[in-house]
């Protein structure tokens, strides 16, 4: 049976104004009554239910995270960058992963507004939009992660992926690469054609010939740049790109995987590799991964100041901010042509 502050008072002989002073500002409450109550609280076993009092405040301690997907070390280091940042303040984090799903995203989104979180931050799979606009009419801010906002009606921190595409792309073709692939989907995530669009700017302004192909995944998973891999190998060796792009450091990772391990190809000197996020794991790679590099603690840190902004003061406009991306050659690229 759950224990009420009720059941506190009538132990300790008090009243449950007494007792909830005691719970909030035990310098207003004497001395023995304070012993009292405490002594009631810990015979009863009683726990105060801290989201209900905040309720009631319309103060909340907590803020949401929506990851887009959760697998992904450079989400993990977005949301260390925030939950770093929040419990500087004496927030605590709550974070969920849509994994790619609308449906689990809309999940979320609604559990988050029911808890009535201080704001949301959200690494956005479908159109959230409306969904983002409403919950500020109910005083609960959000911010876009690695997303722009359309209308401006959202904040927003990202990097620019289509700047981040085209220095990929411009990095192979200075290493004389000529027959490049980008691997990468759904096509339905704005991440994915922005690093594709920039890409083939690269491509098709380059004083060089070359071209540009679509090697499409479901995910962007290591799973699924080991099944592109495979795929590329079963290829006549004259058929295949002498370069690849990948959406995401995790798919690079399976292109290296099934590239190196399984086909034996020789990276770079076969097949030259570029990633995108600069994970942890790139670096630690059998072949060292190059990969162009998002700021992502940094990303998570900005985006929790500007909701909490907007959490203190709801009038203030809106804020787009885009962060360079920069790109870090490794032994994955560095080798010349055979």
């Amino acid at each position: 049976m759950t224990v009420s502050i009720r059941d506190v008072a009538t132990l300790a002989g008090v009243s449950v104004g007494t007792v909830s002073n005691v719970l909030n500002r035990p310098d207003a409450v004497s001395a023995a009554s304070v012993e009292r109550v405490n002594s009631a609280i810990e015979t009863l076993g009683y726990v105060r239910n801290d989201a209900a009092r905040q309720l009631r405040a319309g103060i909340s301690t907590t803020v949401g995270f929506v990851a887009l997907d959760g697998r992904n070390p450079f989400f993990a280091d977005v949301v260390a960058g925030a939950e770093n940042e929040a419990t500087s303040r004496g927030l605590a984090l709550l974070h969920g992963n849509s994994d790619e799903d609308a449906a689990r995203e809309s999940l979320y989104i609604d559990l988050f507004e029911q808890q009535m979180v201080r704001g949301l931050l959200i690494a956005p799979f479908g159109d959230v939009t409306a969904r983002l606009k409403r919950l500020r009419a109910r005083g609960i801010p959000s911010v876009l992660i690695d997303r722009f906002s359309g209308d401006g009606s959202v904040s927003s921190v990202s990097v620019d992926s289509v700047a981040g595409g085209r220095l990929a792309a411009e990095h192979l073709l200075e290493r004389g690469r000529r027959r490049i692939a980008f691997v990468g989907g759904g096509f339905d995530i704005r991440q994915v054609t922005d690093r594709l669009a920039g890409a083939r700017s690269a491509v098709d302004n380059s004083e060089h010939t070359a071209t540009l192909e679509v090697v499409p995944t479901h995910a962007m998973t290591v799973e699924e740049g080991v099944s592109a891999g495979r795929r590329l190998l079963a290829r006549e060796r004259r058929d295949r790109p002498d370069a690849v792009f990948a959406a995401n450091d995790l798919l690079a990772l399976g292109l290296l995987q099934s590239l190196v391990v399984d086909g034996r190809m020789l990276v770079p000197h076969e097949i030259a590799v570029v990633g995108f996020d600069d994970i942890s794991f790139a670096a630690a790679a059998a072949v060292p991964l190059t990969s162009v590099r998002q700021p992502s603690a940094l990303i998570g840190g900005t985006a929790m100041r500007i909701l909490l902004d907007e959490a203190l003061d709801p009038d203030r406009p809106t804020r787009q901010t885009v962060f360079s991306p920069q790109l870090i050659a490794r032994a994955s690229t560095s080798g010349g042509m055979p």
